[in-house]
């Protein structure tokens, strides 16, 4: 049996077709659908993008014990696990963060194939001397095939054709739909006709903060990443289709997944995934300024609430409705492969739950930013330092209710799921003792993943 991962970076799960958006062409994700078991209940763990990926590589509870920074050298991936069982472990990614600085994410993966170019457009680094790859590789751009997420659709096809009839672990990550948002505009065309082929960046926080922003913008943003969805479906049904021509449909797994959504207005007025800090004057910092901070970053569903498909041989179409996490995908892959989950993964297999829809899932999930406090220097984001200036918000999830827990004297909330999907009526001083449930939960969770005594102290509490 062999596997393929594909992960799509910033997918929101209600911009699927299969999880019901009638609007955004997904044709090739919604077939894999139909053929796969959809989980419903799906949620982040460690939030963003590197935090996820060593979430996904590790299966552990990486919040409570490192951030956005290198894998640690005594941690053990899945690529080392299955590398050490006879499979040719293989990853093809363009998410850039992977190999700077000694991020050492290429651990265990025998053939490793970066695609350059998802390198932030801007300069965030003044030093002299500064050189963006990023600006040269998009220059030699002349079709939709030589963007990034074509790039690494193609290398993982190109790397299946010469490997395909050995046991296999391909791992496909694509930092699309990721911004910068710049899919071809007849991709983008199909959500907005008139679009004038503007790049339309992210704001990270409330559009509202910034004068003299226009909706219209975000607007064009959002179509814009609507394109680039429709953009990475397309090569990952090239990819999919390569699979059944090779013979391969009938002993390989295939997964797919991201690592959290996007706001696009949402709550207010939210267009990013975390919020810069702010001027004096109360209007937003850019947050790719010097001497930026990140401030109040709440996990709403938009951003937690993650697609997951899983299609192995022998196992029935359809859906699971119990809560799981992140962090279950990798023993799930071991167990489908008949092979023991080591001791030190604390996610939870999902093989017998794709066998059985109705066992129960997780009694709750835990999504969030590496556990830090105010003053702290944190990577977050990008591989720069910024100081946090409010605690990250940490969010419960459990029987249809949502905590969104802050250290912070009257932030949290709490949100009923079944009656108010949109997260807009705040009953936490009305349902107090179903917010202290969670938080109970919360404390148990940090206490036993040993949370540092320093960051767990401040979270004891509810604080009303």
């Amino acid at each position: 049996m062999n596997v393929i991962w594909i992960v799509a970076d910033t997918f929101r799960r209600d911009h699927l077709g299969a999880y019901g958006n009638p609007n955004i062409r997904t044709p090739s994700l919604d077939a894999l659908a139909a053929g796969a078991v959809k989980f419903n209940s799906h949620y982040s763990a460690a939030f963003p993008t590197m935090p996820t990926r060593a979430d996904h590589q590790t299966s552990r509870w990486t919040m409570s014990f490192m951030g956005w920074e290198p894998l640690p050298s005594g941690v053990t991936t899945l690529a080392q696990i299955l590398a050490g069982k006879g499979f040719h472990t293989a990853a093809s990614v363009d998410t850039p963060y992977y190999l700077r600085d000694g991020m050492n994410y290429d651990r265990g993966f025998q053939s490793f194939f970066f695609n350059r170019g998802q390198d932030t457009l801007w300069s965030l680094i003044p030093e002299p001397g500064y050189h963006n790859e990023a600006l040269d590789v998009r220059a030699a751009w002349r079709s939709e095939a030589d963007r990034n997420a074509p790039q690494t659709f193609m290398s993982a096809m190109r790397w299946l054709e010469g490997h395909y009839k050995e046991d296999f672990f391909l791992y496909v990550d694509t930092w699309d739909p990721h911004e910068p948002w710049d899919a071809p505009s007849y991709y983008t065309e199909l959500y907005l006709p008139e679009y004038d082929g503007e790049l339309v960046l992210p704001l990270y926080g409330n559009w509202h903060d910034v004068p003299g922003y226009e909706e219209t913008q975000m607007r064009k943003g959002h179509a814009t990443y609507c394109g680039e969805i429709t953009m990475v479906d397309t090569w990952a049904g090239f990819l999919l289709k390569s699979v059944e021509n090779m013979g391969l449909s009938e002993r390989t797994v295939i997964v797919f997944t991201t690592d959290h959504g996007f706001y696009f207005g949402e709550h207010g007025g939210l267009f990013g995934k975390m919020s810069s800090d702010k001027y004096p004057d109360g209007t937003l910092r850019p947050y790719d300024e010097p001497g930026s901070q990140w401030s109040y970053s709440p996990l709403f569903e938009e951003i937690i609430h993650l697609p997951l498909l899983m299609r192995a041989p022998g196992i029935s179409p359809g859906s699971y409705q119990g809560l799981t996490s992140a962090i279950d995908v990798m023993p799930t892959v071991l167990d489908l492969l008949g092979i023991d989950v080591p001791d030190f993964v604390q996610g939870r297999s999902l093989a017998p739950a794709l066998r059985d829809r109705s066992l129960s899932g997780r009694d709750y999930v835990v999504s969030s930013l590496p556990f830090a406090n105010p003053g702290d220097p944190v990577h977050s984001v990008d591989n720069l330092l910024r100081t946090l200036t409010e605690p990250p918000v940490t969010t419960v999830t459990s029987g249809g209710w949502s905590l969104l827990y802050s250290p912070l004297e009257g932030m949290s909330q709490l949100f009923d799921l079944a009656t108010d999907p949109t997260q807009s009526n705040n009953v936490i001083e009305e349902r107090l003792e179903i917010g202290g449930e969670l938080h109970r939960k919360l404390v148990e969770f940090m206490r036993e993943t040993e949370v540092p005594e320093r960051l767990l102290k401040p979270r004891l509490e509810l604080r009303m």
